[in-house]
């Protein structure tokens, strides 16, 4: 069998399973507009399954998913639940569960944000997407808490070796089953500080990132750096933020992941205060243009179509828990 690489072959090979089911898929598309903005999260749900379902099969090709709406009276209400127990090639969402395990080490006291690591040009990935394949100057050292903001807003692939340094891919995989997740873990590799970036399910990941928001997954300081990264205005916009302003993208969370033709996105919508009220991971692979790592590719088009539509159908719900207001960003002009 011949297999066709591109130019993410350095961070992990892997098959992606086939669609499944929507919870609410029997309502009309007509239904999307009977309501500008619901106001219970069973008719935000119903409005999120008919949003996912229109624009995952305008897509086509298979998609694996777990999205649900927070309800302040009970357990969040699931709008959708397509596979979401199939174990899937995570690529680069598992970058969360990554960072997830060094900030673990960092919150018991293991290693800290400012500890330097060396960056040699052995471990740039080469044509790896990020910073570290750029800029050429090696060898060098930064700190810990730069990588991290790299792996999670540029989605650096030589972040995920400068971790590995740090957390080998044995004891990452045993943090994450110690949390809960023995279905999210890293694909290790004869060098013990390398690994592929592994697997999860949608139901995990969403979990993972319910945990996250919660605090009971890191301390409340590694939950503020981690949601500061994956809320801020350089982290992944081709997707789900992608025709929103600024502060509207400012209510999100979100990585994506894209290898082959599998092209991921998980993260969470935050109410105006700041408190967590959808949560997502949509998970597809098999459309056409596999090539295609940009804007234009149908499940990136299929994902920012459903960003304001997931937005608008929580706008005047509450979340739920601890709430994380996002960071005041101002573009500067230098001096």
């Amino acid at each position: 069998m011949t297999i066709r690489l591109n130019r993410r072959t350095a961070l992990g090979l892997g098959t992606v399973a086939t669609a499944g089911t929507v919870l609410g898929a029997a309502t009309p598309a007509s239904a999307e507009v009977t309501e500008a903005a619901p106001t219970t999260p069973a008719r935000a749900a119903r409005r999120v399954a008919t949003s996912y379902t229109k624009f995952s099969t305008q897509a086509g090709g298979n998609w694996q998913a777990y999205v649900s709406v927070a309800r302040p009276d009970g357990p969040p209400v699931v709008a959708v639940a397509a596979q979401a127990d199939q174990r899937i090639e995570a690529y680069s969402v598992n970058k969360i569960a990554v960072a997830t395990a060094v900030l673990d080490k960092i919150d018991r006291g293991l290693l800290t944000l400012d500890q330097r690591v060396e960056v040699t040009a052995a471990i740039v990935v080469p044509g790896g997407d990020g910073i570290f394949s750029l800029d050429g100057a090696y060898p060098s050292s930064v700190t810990l808490g730069h990588v991290l903001a790299n792996l999670l807003t540029v989605s650096d692939d030589t972040a995920v070796r400068l971790c590995g340094s740090v957390c080998p891919a044995a004891e990452l995989n045993a943090i994450l089953v110690g949390k809960g997740f023995p279905n999210t873990q890293v694909e290790p590799v004869a060098n013990p500080n390398r690994f592929f970036l592994g697997t999860s399910t949608p139901r995990e990941t969403h979990d993972l990132l319910r945990a996250l928001v919660a605090g009971t997954l890191l301390s409340p300081a590694s939950t503020s750096f981690l949601l500061g990264l994956l809320r801020s205005p350089v982290a992944f916009t081709d997707g789900m933020r992608r025709t929103m302003s600024s502060d509207d993208r400012a209510r999100i969370a979100t990585k994506a992941g894209w290898f082959a033709d599998a092209r991921h996105e998980a993260g969470v919508i935050f109410d105006r205060s700041g408190a967590a009220v959808l949560t997502y991971a949509l998970f597809a692979d098999g459309q056409a243009n596999p090539d295609d790592f940009g804007a234009t590719h149908p499940a990136v088009q299929a994902r920012a179509a459903m960003g304001p539509r997931f937005l608008t159908a929580v706008d005047r719900l509450s979340g739920t828990g601890a709430t994380h207001r996002a960071a005041t960003r101002r573009p500067s002009n230098g001096g």
